[in-house]
């Protein structure tokens, strides 16, 4: 066999050509992974319980959630994470091979199904299912030499104009913007104000609870016969300091005498938590990181990840700019350059 060759340069040359197209074609066409398809499928399970530390969170939240996601198809194993904040994740680890999108239904049905076990306050924020692997393609960090534009700006920014748009992108797993929270109206209550009146805490979400709602005032007119039909507006949720402040907690002796929310408490607007703070070059700033979903190119991510940040930045406030800090690129770049000499090789022999 290695005689025929030998003897026949142009075979042996028609040949070479052939390995080296199917290389070519193999290379621009075959998915790229930061590591090779040997993980199996991931799917995450977060949620908050706003004001719950981790043992509340554990016993309220997880183990109603965990007891109706175990025994999921194709599940192997999972874990949970609770945190003094109240957040909580669980991680569901199925077999390898087993389709993602299929697990991701399946886990989505059950925590459907544990929803009535969990506290109100969890349902009504909101449990998110998502399909991610566990590595990191790309991490960037948005920072400020503005000191108009704070941390909780910066956070906001990129949750509104930035990470939707990454999202859109197809292989993209999760964008996760990690620096300070969404704004929030923070009520700071004043104790021995509200001692000398009696009140509670609990007087107060009761007052917001009814005060600060949506809702559907319907209309009037032409269902009762009238000339006209009127639709009935309503303000709505409050959205400054002022609206809040001017809540009712109770009513004082008369009608016109009644104890208002900015009588028993500071109010203003900040984050939402201060738990979490980020610096880039002893700048506020907030990260964010890209997560590959299975399947998906991950140099055609990162790719169009770059693109959408770049024509981002042609219209960001004066001040704010951005840092690359991890591009599992290079990794991906120097792995694939280093695939070429042994094939180069090969081709030079066979000839």
């Amino acid at each position: 066999m290695l005689k025929r060759f030998i003897e026949r340069p142009v075979l042996s040359t028609v040949i070479s050509i052939i390995i080296v197209t199917l290389g070519i074609l193999g290379l621009v066409t075959l998915p790229v992974s930061q590591y090779p398809e040997i993980a199996p499928p991931t799917i995450s399970v977060m949620t908050t319980y706003t004001g719950a530390n981790a043992d509340v969170v554990l016993k309220s939240v997880i183990v109603p959630l965990e007891q109706q996601i175990n025994g999921a198809e194709n599940m192997d194993y999972m874990t949970s994470t609770a945190g003094n904040d109240g957040s909580a994740l669980i991680n569901v680890v199925f077999k390898v091979g087993s389709n993602p999108d299929i697990d991701a239904v399946n886990v989505q049905n059950l925590v459907a199904r544990a929803t009535s076990q969990l506290p109100q306050d969890v349902v009504r924020s909101g449990i998110t299912v998502r399909k991610r692997m566990p590595s990191d393609l790309l991490v960037f960090s948005l920072y400020s030499e503005n000191r108009a534009f704070d941390q909780t700006f910066l956070q906001n920014y990129v949750d509104i104009n930035i990470v939707p748009q990454i999202k859109r992108i197809s292989g993209v797993g999760d964008a996760v913007a990690a620096g300070s929270m969404d704004y929030a109206m923070r009520i700071w209550l004043k104790p021995d104000v509200m001692a000398s009146y009696g009140l509670v805490p609990a007087d107060v979400n009761a007052a917001l609870a009814e005060q600060n709602v949506q809702a559907a005032p319907g209309q009037f007119g032409e269902q009762g016969k009238q000339p006209f039909q009127y639709i009935i507006r309503y303000t709505g949720t409050l959205v400054d300091t002022t609206e809040f402040g001017n809540i009712i907690i109770r009513a004082l002796g008369d009608k016109d005498h009644v104890l208002r929310l900015k009588d028993i408490a500071h109010i203003e607007l900040g984050a939402m938590s201060y738990a979490v703070s980020t610096r880039t070059n002893h700048l506020p700033a907030v990260s964010v990181t890209v997560m590959q979903s299975a399947g998906s190119n991950a140099q055609q991510v990162i790719q169009q990840s770059l693109a959408v940040l770049q024509n981002a930045a042609s219209s960001f406030p004066k001040g704010i700019k951005y840092v690359v800090l991890s591009n599992a690129n290079d990794f991906l770049n120097a792995s694939i350059d280093k695939g070429w000499v042994p094939l180069a090789f090969i081709s030079c022999n066979a000839s």
